[in-house]
């Protein structure tokens, strides 16, 4: 009698092991069970407070990173080490800036299906930042400030009506206090290979973004071949309209 190793015994291998013997496995496609969500510019892990626990009681294993917002390749490096501690598919949720790092982290095989909500999805040898200058800027970028290391900030105009107009007064003042310094070396840096090329990929347009032109993002989704849903909201969609985001994320799941 021939013993298989534990690491052939999968539901979706079909082996012959050594030549010697077929053994017949059924197929089947395993559902993701594991989200990790990705923040975007000027936010940390918290952004995501309102759809953890949407997501959590669907089941669902939720990972919120916490990016360094220092260069892409950093950025993409806590995700992919993210990825790493997982067990199965896994759905890759990118906010914003975000998006540009679950494109470049998202070609490892244990990624599903890639989110982008109202995110910036470059092309290879593309950037964040270059896609948000291929258009006429929009009204949060009057409030942008760098200081001498090339860090940016948002002034409180920025964040209390360009980047989240629509959640309370309270989430306004701590986006605004405990925004994150991001570099231009994230904004700015080229994806090596774009995962939405080989990676089904959802997309939600903000209509009201004032961060990101809605126009911009409705021809983002369309490159990618997106399945794509439109949301009134702000930049923030998913602090102002929680429900919404999490459907999406779970129909990627689902799928």
């Amino acid at each position: 009698m021939i013993t298989v190793p534990a690491f052939l015994r999968r539901p979706y291998l079909a082996v012959a092991l050594l030549g010697l013997v077929s053994l017949p496995v059924a197929v089947h496609a395993q559902p993701a069970k594991n989200v990790i969500l990705v923040h975007g510019a000027w936010a940390d892990g918290s952004s995501w407070s309102k759809i953890i626990p949407l997501l959590t009681a669907k089941g669902l294993n939720v990972t919120a990173v916490q990016l360094p917002l220092t260069s892409l390749a950093d950025d993409a490096a806590v995700v992919k080490r993210a990825l790493a501690l997982e067990t199965g598919p896994v759905v890759l949720v990118g906010h914003s800036y975000g998006g540009a790092v679950i494109t470049e982290a998202g070609n490892d095989p244990k990624v599903s299906g890639l989110v982008y909500v109202a995110a910036f999805a470059p092309d290879t040898g593309q950037s964040a930042g270059s896609l948000s200058a291929s258009v006429p800027p929009p009204p949060m970028g009057a409030e942008v400030r760098p200081d001498s290391q090339d860090f940016l900030k948002l002034t409180k105009t920025g964040v209390y009506e360009d980047f989240a107009q629509d959640v309370t007064s309270a989430e306004k003042l701590e986006l605004y206090v405990a925004q994150a310094p991001t570099n231009t070396n994230s904004l700015g840096g080229n994806i090596s290979a774009a995962a939405w090329h080989s990676k089904p990929s959802w997309y939600i347009v903000a209509a009201e973004d004032r961060a990101i032109p809605p126009t911009l993002e409705a021809t983002m989704a369309k490159t990618i071949h997106a399945k794509t849903t439109t949301v009134k909201g702000s930049h923030l969609i998913m602090l102002s309209k929680p429900s919404a985001v999490a459907a999406v994320i779970e129909d990627a799941v689902a799928h």
